[in-house]
């Protein structure tokens, strides 16, 4: 294919994911498909020969979308949002044409240097001190773009590593590194994700889960607790996760409480809010910040929410050079003229080389503005809230855990077997999708409102779906208890009755 060819068929391309947006709602949002299914209709081996663009084209509706589960349609509510939007595939398509390896300021100035420039807006959009932010020089914090909130988790648990073991040998300069890592151990909640267990695996270190409070809360009592008892048997705590914005049900970790405690026993704290941290461009939803000027390093993924396409995480630290003392490497064929007078981010991240990611931030947060995204953040808690009206307004329904932001929890009433059949056979029909979780050993199916195109009548529809499956698991036909009026609370200034 040639550049010729190229505007012909990169035009109809353009065409056909406009059209696949605009029509998704036609499409089953969970695929019928077996595993293996693939294999069924492709080749074995790769061609000898090149094949006409035309027959590669055709085999995308033939071969690839009755495997896709279609994150963008209204009807999936499952996991977290996973968005997207033309400005955001626009800022991909020219950065893909780019194809710059921003590893160092020399590789490509203006990747390094618009990164720190979106980090900053984005950074003062959701209120982070000062302190985390880009500053002349390059000197103290600032924000750079990982792949992923599980990166960037690890990266932070990294740094703090290695921050533990240099203090001892400070004081003990024959203590070896393997000996003082075999005594570190760190801490989430027992709500915290996946993700933060896999980081304490790959950093051979231990993680202790603190049992979170009856609203699924790290709180700082129970953390300080942990901290005794893992320091009376020998062992040297150095790094705390903070959730903000569970994956099981949107709780947030007590940061006001747990900062001090990090503070003053010298530990690093990791803010994770992959979810979360979208909203905290409202200010009405702050309030979960409180302590942040505590914390060491913060990350939230506007690939979540705020319509950035998959992959693109924000994080920020205070101390940019615990980074570099983590992953500080200096071979000749990197070094540049302006070594040590510009950012080189591969100092800052576990890959070499980076993605020119900011350029589709950057297109986002200019098409759209702080107003603009803040009324897509607001839309998407008003239509989580009619959800949760319409959850309240029937008996066989119950919500366990309080709702926030975009995401609610709920259940049938009784055992936990009754709600596992019901998501399954949601699930097998394909007409919405959702997942689970477990919150203190009650099983609960994870409502999000996920896409850009959700509108009341889709929240209706997938109701509607719901009850109307409910009906068969409880084999019950008739109407269904309906209770009065339940008026709503909400964190912030959208508080008011939908029923």
């Amino acid at each position: 294919m040639n550049l010729e060819d190229y505007r012909k068929h990169g035009k109809e391309m353009v065409d056909y994911i406009a059209d696949y947006l605009a029509n998704i709602r036609s499409r089953r949002v969970y695929p019928a498909v077996s595993p293996g299914y693939l294999r069924n209709v492709l080749p074995a081996s790769a061609p000898v020969d090149g094949e006409p663009w035309e027959d590669i084209f055709a085999d995308i509706e033939k071969c690839i979308m009755p495997g896709v589960t279609h994150w963008q349609s209204p009807h999936m509510h499952a996991y977290f949002p996973a968005l997207n939007s033309p400005a955001s595939l626009l800022g991909d398509m020219l950065a893909d044409a780019i194809n710059c390896l921003g590893f160092t300021w020399a590789s490509s100035p203006a990747c390094t240097e618009l990164e720190t420039l979106v980090m900053n807006w984005l950074g003062k959009m959701i209120g982070l001190p000062e302190d985390f932010l880009h500053r002349p020089g390059g000197s103290g914090g600032g924000g750079v773009i990982q792949t992923t909130a599980s990166e960037a988790t690890l990266v932070s648990l990294l740094a703090a590593r290695a921050r533990a073991i240099r203090d001892v040998q400070e004081n003990d300069p024959d203590r070896l590194a393997t000996e003082i890592n075999s005594r570190l151990v760190a801490y989430c909640s027992d709500q915290a994700h996946s993700s933060v267990e896999k980081a304490g695996l790959i950093g051979l270190v231990r993680m202790r889960y603190v049992e979170s409070d009856s609203e699924l809360s790290m709180r700082g009592d129970a953390l300080l607790e942990a901290l005794t008892r893992d320091r009376a048997e020998g062992l040297l705590p150095f790094f705390v996760c903070a959730t903000l914005g569970t994956t099981g049900a949107c709780s947030f970790d007590n940061l006001k409480e747990i900062g001090p405690i990090c503070q003053q026993n010298g530990l690093w704290l990791h803010v994770d809010a992959a979810y979360a941290g979208s909203a905290f461009i409202c200010p009405e939803f702050r309030g979960w910040l409180q302590g942040i000027e505590l914390t060491d390093s913060i990350a939230f993924n506007p690939s979540k929410w705020l319509m950035v396409h998959f992959d693109c995480t924000a994080m920020w630290v205070k101390n940019s050079q615990a980074l570099h003392r983590t992953f500080n490497v200096d071979p000749l064929y990197l070094k540049h003229e302006n070594s040590g007078l510009a950012i080189d981010f591969m100092h800052w991240q576990i890959p070499l080389s980076k993605r020119f990611r900011a350029l589709k931030l950057w297109f986002v947060i200019r098409n759209y503005g702080i107003t603009g995204l803040q009324k897509h953040i607001r839309e998407g808690v008003r239509l989580a809230q009619k959800f949760e009206a319409l959850v309240l307004a029937d008996a066989r329904f119950e919500i366990p855990a309080l709702r926030h932001l975009g995401m609610v929890v709920f259940r049938l009433r009784g055992e936990n077997t009754l709600t596992e059949r019901l998501l399954k056979k949601l699930n097998s029909r394909g007409r919405l999708h959702c997942v689970p979780a477990a919150l203190h050993g009650k099983y609960v199916i994870r409502f999000t409102v996920t896409s850009t195109n959700t509108t009341n009548e889709d929240i209706l529809r997938d109701w509607a779906e719901i009850r109307c499956t409910a009906n068969e698991i409880l084999g019950d036909n008739t109407q269904s208890a309906i209770r009065a009026r339940v008026p709503l609370a909400d964190n912030g200034a959208l508080s008011f009755s939908l029923l």
